[in-house]
């Protein structure tokens, strides 16, 4: 869930002024491919669409425990590991923003400090939610923000995470803004897992609305997040299958919001993507399959890499 939302989701009706790019979008994540194949070296998946819970930690566990039959993802990269080399992203940045932060539990009077974001005051952060088997979001974004990484510098790109378990808790939702701006991100994506009701699945990508106010002016960012965000949806579908969120973005899976710091703050495209509803059993199993995890930052990867190549 974003780190700036701290209240369950609710169904939301799109902007009359992005109609036309959603039902772009619409018919591309209800056919077969989104997409010819290239020679991106990611299994052909670089084609793409051009269009337009709650913030606590669970329960006690109380189910099947999360698959790591895996090689789990590599951790902290070494300064060698961090210099992008060649290919066809070679020349551009990615900021990758793991939502929450696994000790944010730990900090709570830190992460509930108010910042500002623009349009108003919020948290500094929450703890992000987790399965019911208490397996937390905040472990599930670092993993998928680590595959990502590893597949985009694959390809050459220059990849900034804005935590990577290493820092007390945080960073605050204004400082992950300005993460992405002082790099000069090409791209940013923050990656998130939903906390909603039983029943409520699939996943959604979040795009700026346009808003000017107080430290906050998204007008140009709000088009080409608005592209890079349909193209992910796109490509995340057909790399793990999943549908479109059928509780938001009335199944075309973008939903625009006003009222998240990380976006508001954000000078670069920059978008969010829920990967599931963590709070689901049916999307649980999913989220906590190392498997599917590797399938989702594909997905997230190969979105990333169509709009980078235009």
């Amino acid at each position: 869930m974003p780190y700036d939302e701290s209240v369950p989701p609710t169904p939301r009706r799109r902007p009359p002024r992005a109609a036309a790019a959603l039902a772009a979008v619409s018919l591309c994540l209800t056919a077969a491919g989104c997409g010819a194949a290239s020679d991106d070296g990611l299994s052909g998946r670089s084609a793409d669409p051009r269009p337009g819970g709650d913030g606590t930690s669970a329960a006690a566990p109380s189910g099947p425990a999360p698959d790591r039959t895996s090689a789990a993802p590599s951790g902290p990269s070494s300064k060698a590991a961090d210099r992008p080399g060649a290919g066809p992203l070679s020349g551009k940045t990615v900021v990758i923003d793991p939502g929450h932060n696994p000790d944010n539990r730990l900090h709570t009077q830190e992460i509930n400090r108010q910042v500002d974001v623009g349009t108003g005051r919020k948290e500094c952060d929450t703890t992000g939610t987790s399965t019911d088997a208490g397996y937390a979001e905040a472990r599930f974004t670092l993993d998928v923000s680590h595959r990502v990484r590893d597949l985009l510098r694959a390809q050459g790109a220059k990849v900034v995470l804005t935590q990577d378990g290493d820092r007390p808790y945080g960073p605050c939702v204004d400082e992950r803004a300005r993460i992405g701006n002082a790099a000069g991100a090409d791209a940013v994506v923050s990656v998130h897992a939903d906390g909603s009701a039983v029943g409520n699945r699939g996943f959604h990508v979040i795009l700026p609305g346009l808003v000017r106010a107080g430290k906050a002016d998204t007008s140009k960012i709000v088009e080409p997040s608005r592209d890079l965000g349909a193209r992910i949806a796109g490509l995340f579908l057909r790399a793990t299958g999943s549908a479109p969120s059928n509780y938001i973005g009335d199944k075309t899976g973008l939903d625009v919001r006003k009222d998240l710091g990380g976006l508001n703050l954000s000078t670069v495209p920059k978008v969010f993507i829920e990967c599931g509803n963590m709070r689901d059993p049916k999307d649980a199993v999913l989220l906590t399959s190392a498997g599917w995890r590797q399938k989702a930052a594909q997905g997230i990867a190969d979105g990333i890499s169509g709009y980078l190549k235009g």
